[in-house]
């Protein structure tokens, strides 16, 4: 049976969509593509329709949540100090740290994309460097952008890995109050 484009094109997306929360709920690698096409109703068959291989779909998966990242609206619309802070705070919540499959794709798949091929690699290093300079402008001090970087994603994946939620709000808590005290320091 022949679908139209418009139909392979919505599968594709849907495919996207689940790939992406399954690999930052599990991990990417731990899933197979049986597994990420029954998550959206079809065989395995029916991938290699919509990617060449696994592979493709990573690249296109971390394309795709970096471009979405609660992170990636500071590089769109740029930031002054007040509302980067204001990003920040919300990025370290408990609310964003339950919420793997819809918040930063860096805390779960970092690991993933340091093992990954290199164009993967670059393309989450392209984005990076652009959010890094982005808030580079923003704080005048470009060790600080990536130190408050490497803060933020840091303590998501130190939260992520406590199993108690009272030492997970500690660890988030002690990051806030450190991400507070740079920016009242730097007025």
């Amino acid at each position: 049976m022949r679908y139209s484009t418009e139909h392979k094109q919505q599968t594709r997306e849907k495919l996207l969509a689940s790939s992406g929360a399954l690999a930052k709920r599990g991990g990417f690698a731990a899933t197979g593509v049986a597994g990420l096409m029954k998550a959206i109703g079809l065989t395995g068959g029916a991938f290699y329709n919509h990617f060449p291989s696994k592979d493709d779909l990573f690249s296109e998966i971390v394309r795709r949540e970096l471009a979405n990242s609660p992170l990636a609206r500071l590089v769109e619309r740029g930031a002054d100090r007040p509302r980067l802070r204001r990003l920040l705070e919300q990025y370290l919540s408990l609310a964003h740290l339950h919420n793997a499959e819809g918040g930063c794709p860096l805390p779960p798949l970092g690991v993933e994309i340091a093992r990954a091929e290199r164009p993967v690699r670059e393309q989450a290093e392209h984005w990076l460097v652009e959010l890094h300079q982005a808030w580079s402008e923003t704080l005048d001090d470009p060790e600080l952008a990536w130190a408050l970087l490497s803060q933020c994603v840091g303590a998501l994946v130190v939260g992520r890995m406590l199993a108690s939620e009272p030492v997970q709000a500690q660890v988030l808590d002690a990051s806030r109050k450190l991400v507070g005290r740079v920016f009242d320091e730097a007025r």
